[in-house]
């Protein structure tokens, strides 16, 4: 959700040229005032001078996999983190469960590793402000995408989503990004021009999705208390 790689291709596509940096992560950061001049003197660089970019997500990411980003955040005493993870390890999980009680348990599970991972970043990071964020939804409610004749169950999406509202609501030096509904009505459902998502693969942000998540994390810092 937040890695530069398919806006960037996104934008090529788009803008006929190549433009590096475009991510949700990479704008927050830096945002690029010619792609995106709405945003110009909205990023954490001219916010907050002198500050440093650790970009750590990896695409295809699961929640198991972040052990090595926990101690480069603890390395560094980050000061804001954004985490975006759970939409992988959902999948995967509809993928590989054969009935409806071992998806159950599969997703009890990634429920259950998605908060022992917050407690584990606000452990790495004391000083940090952590911006949590739903997983979107591309299929708009309707469980369908592009390929796959099976009906996703979006319930299960929607659970996932309530815990991470949940949780940063009661952790500490927390605050909450919901693209899930921010994004509603700009997946599957709409017309391909106002589509969020890249058009070689709809699980993935495109240029406009990065920036509109990037939104969020700015309005969402806005509101935090000592940020």
């Amino acid at each position: 959700m937040c890695i530069s790689l398919y806006p960037e291709l996104d934008a090529e596509a788009l803008l006929g040229k190549g433009v590096t940096g475009l991510g949700a992560s990479a704008l927050l950061f830096a945002n690029n005032d010619e792609v995106w001049p709405e945003f110009t003197g909205r990023d954490l660089q001219s916010l907050f001078p002198g500050s440093e970019f650790l970009e750590l997500a990896v695409d295809g990411a699961t929640i198991p996999n972040v052990e090595w980003q926990l101690q480069r955040v603890r390395d560094v005493d980050a000061r804001i983190v954004t985490l975006t993870i759970g939409g992988n390890d959902l999948l995967e999980a509809f993928a590989t469960s054969r009935t409806d009680r071992e998806m159950r348990k599969n997703v009890d599970g990634i429920m259950s590793d998605y908060e022992k991972l917050v407690a584990a970043i606000r452990d790495a990071t004391p000083h940090a402000t952590m911006i949590l964020t739903t997983v979107y939804d591309p299929t708009d409610g309707t469980g369908r995408l592009p390929g796959i004749d099976a009906v996703l169950p979006v319930d299960y999406l929607h659970e996932f989503n309530a815990l991470v509202r949940d949780i940063a609501h009661r952790t500490t030096s927390s605050c909450f990004a919901d693209v899930h509904s921010h994004f509603l009505g700009h997946g599957i459902t709409a017309s391909p021009d106002a589509r969020w998502y890249w058009p070689q693969s709809i699980i993935e942000p495109s240029m406009r999705g990065a920036s509109e998540i990037r939104r969020l994390w700015l309005d969402a810092l806005e509101l935090a208390p000592g940020t």
